[in-house]
């Protein structure tokens, strides 16, 4: 495990994956309840580069965003979140980013994506070859990078440039069936990138799809912990999570919130993960300071924007009176 926490260590990540736009409503408010809504960065390696930066850490996202004032203003967000933007390139033609709609509510929640054409997809060989990967202490990406080629292909080249660096691979499974043409052709590359990576974080739904059966899941992230992964985390939502390292099982709970909205929970975890264990402390901590991170974003509006900074989440932490216990 040395070499996955010495890589984590340098806080500074190269992250392959997709930036995108969100809409959300006031707190609340239901989509055709609406009559203004809030405009900020979304998607998921977009959000876990803001998150890690907010917290202190350093990260740079590998990405294409679509030739117009969208595009633009993604890239113009993730700089404002402190995102290094120089491996983010432009895409023209009809290809555009990403769009989340959704509301502020926990009850009925609703979340609406629009991936027609996607320019994250249009992301090549030549846009991961462009970076220079020994800059870098680690590499994480989200599994909807996966979905489509060039994408796809492109992101298991910034595998091999990555090991080859010399840097370990962070996998967020991150499946969203409404990206890929498939359930089996998601089930085998989700699969054949779970094998390539040092860490591999996702919850139990996502083990189970993998396994090819829910029941399976758990050990599915069992299995791959012990055979070519160092860490493998299993979330199970509000009952916490079960890691798997150096051949033990480590339970946490999960810091609980009233909670305004869903979204944002998995991204927020992970840079708290990343930056906690860069931050030297011990992997029970760093999963449970991911995880009230993760309680932070969910208790405010949008994902970026309500993600934890150092300060947010040391009073948390102060003033929470404790995970829950499994």
């Amino acid at each position: 495990m040395t070499h996955l926490i010495d890589g984590i260590k340098q806080n500074n990540f190269i992250i392959v994956g997709r930036a995108g736009i969100d809409f959300f409503t006031d707190p609340g408010i239901a989509l055709e309840d609406a009559t203004r809504m809030t405009v900020d960065l979304g998607g998921s390696s977009a959000n876990i580069g803001a998150g890690i930066c907010k917290l202190g850490g350093n990260a740079a996202l590998v990405t294409r965003v679509s030739d117009d004032s969208i595009g633009s203003y993604c890239t113009r967000r993730l700089e404002h979140y402190g995102v290094d933007t120089r491996y983010v390139s432009r895409v023209g033609g009809e290809f555009r980013n990403s769009l989340a709609v959704y509301e502020s509510v926990t009850e009925n929640h609703r979340n609406v994506i629009y991936r027609n054409g996607a320019a994250d997809f249009e992301m090549n060989d030549s846009d991961v070859n462009a970076v220079d990967y020994a800059q870098f202490g680690a590499l994480i990406t989200a599994g909807t990078v996966f979905a489509a080629d060039p994408s796809r292909s492109a992101t298991f080249t910034s595998f091999d440039r990555a090991k080859a660096a010399g840097l370990p691979i962070i996998f967020d499974v991150d499946y969203r069936p409404y990206s890929w043409p498939s359930a089996q052709v998601a089930s085998d590359v989700l699969s054949r990138a779970a094998a390539e990576c040092d860490m591999i974080v996702g919850n139990d739904e996502e083990f189970g799809f993998m396994a090819g059966d829910y029941s399976k899941g758990l050990a599915k992230a069992r299995e791959l912990s012990e055979t070519t992964a160092e860490i493998v985390i299993y979330k199970m939502g509000h009952e916490g999570a079960i890691t798997f390292a150096d051949g033990a099982e480590i339970r946490t709970g999960i810091y609980e919130i009233q909670a305004l909205k869903p979204t944002g929970a998995g991204d927020s975890f992970m840079a708290g993960l990343m930056t906690s264990l860069a931050a030297g402390h011990d992997l029970r901590t760093a999963i449970l300071r991911g995880s009230a991170c993760a309680s932070i974003t969910v208790s405010k509006p949008g994902c970026a924007p309500a993600m934890a900074t150092v300060e947010t989440l040391e009073d948390f932490l102060k003033t929470h009176p404790g995970p829950t216990t499994h």
